[in-house]
């Protein structure tokens, strides 16, 4: 078994004991609910693997990484509920298995746990921990309420695309990393480094998500393909598309990202649009311009090459997901 499968085994083992220990006597319980859902474990394992770069004594970064996992638990409960998203990881969302005050309740439960898990941090770092914490939760909610806002206007600037993923995506990414090489006494220039690994490494990764929205099949990516262009969702794929587009192709194109309806020729009739302007070809050179530039961020930090091939490894494969 590699390294990077044992961490994000033991996160799910301590995510399994947590549920354990705090499962209610009612059946019905969300919070146990969306825990038990899984996911790639990515922000958490990321936190270890940030820590095991300056020190082997894993278990003092167990709990923070913990804190991230239910941090990015609360965003998607609310992020579904906002986005009126009715799958989450091949499962009904929240919302839709109870009700939308369940939702809200939950999430925000989940977020005060998250908190718990810092508590016992040792106090030469408690405060700057926690300090990254609220930061990237004040940027995270920032992102989600850009993305929101980006539905109702018609024309975004790219630059600002970018700045609403790095916000809703990248920042948790590279607090990630940040924290856990705080954990580990890194030196502040490894500590800057890795947090802008993180941010470039995470645009890429939402870059992704935006692609694979489309272009994944609905098996694999757990939920409806086209779902943001169902949405109306401002990404990559429908800005570049108004760049590259002739009048005729942008008029058909916000044609149908002002139908109300959700239907699956709206998919079809977007995905045509894009497929002419060849809209993926861009979009995943983009992604391989951030994966670079993360990689080139990633080998300035100083710590040997064999460390950090776990990191490297991780990332790659982050790039060649297919859902």
């Amino acid at each position: 078994m590699d390294e990077v499968k044992e961490l994000v085994n033991l996160i799910n083992k301590r995510i399994e004991d947590y549920r354990d220990l705090n499962r209610s006597n009612v059946n019905d319980d969300p919070i146990d609910y969306i825990l038990s859902l899984g996911g790639k474990r990515v922000r958490s394992t990321l936190v270890l693997m940030s820590y095991k770069l300056f020190d082997s004594n894993i278990e003092i970064a167990i709990k923070p990484a913990l804190a991230v996992e239910l941090f990015h638990n609360f965003s998607l409960v609310h992020d579904d509920l906002m986005d009126d998203a009715l799958i989450r990881r091949g499962m009904p969302s929240v919302h839709v298995k109870w009700d939308t005050n369940t939702a809200i309740l939950s999430g925000d439960t989940i977020l005060i746990k998250s908190y718990q898990f810092l508590e016992a941090l040792p106090a030469e770092v408690l405060k700057l921990v926690f300090s990254i914490f609220n930061t990237v939760a004040i940027e995270v909610c920032e992102g989600q309420r850009l993305d929101i806002l980006f539905e109702d206007i018609e024309k975004i600037e790219m630059s600002e695309y970018i700045r609403m993923i790095k916000y809703k995506t990248a920042v948790l990414i590279a607090a990630s990393l940040k924290i856990g090489a705080v954990l580990g006494n890194a030196k502040q220039k490894d500590i800057d480094l890795l947090y802008e690994f993180g941010i470039n490494i995470g645009i890429a990764f939402q870059l992704q998500d935006d692609m694979l929205d489309l272009y994944a099949t609905s098996v694999s990516f757990g939920k409806k393909i086209g779902g943001d262009i169902l949405e109306n969702k401002k990404t990559f794929l429908f800005i570049k598309a108004l760049e590259l587009a002739n009048c005729t192709e942008r008029e058909d194109l916000l044609f149908w990202f002002r139908k109300r309806e959700s239907d699956d020729l709206k998919i079809s009739s977007v995905k045509g649009i894009y497929d002419k302007l060849n809209v993926k070809h861009h979009i995943c050179e983009e992604i391989e311009h951030y994966y670079h530039k993360a990689k080139t961020i990633l080998s300035q930090v100083s710590v040997s090459e064999d460390k950090k091939a776990m990191l490297y490894d991780f990332s790659k494969k982050l790039m060649s997901r297919k859902f």
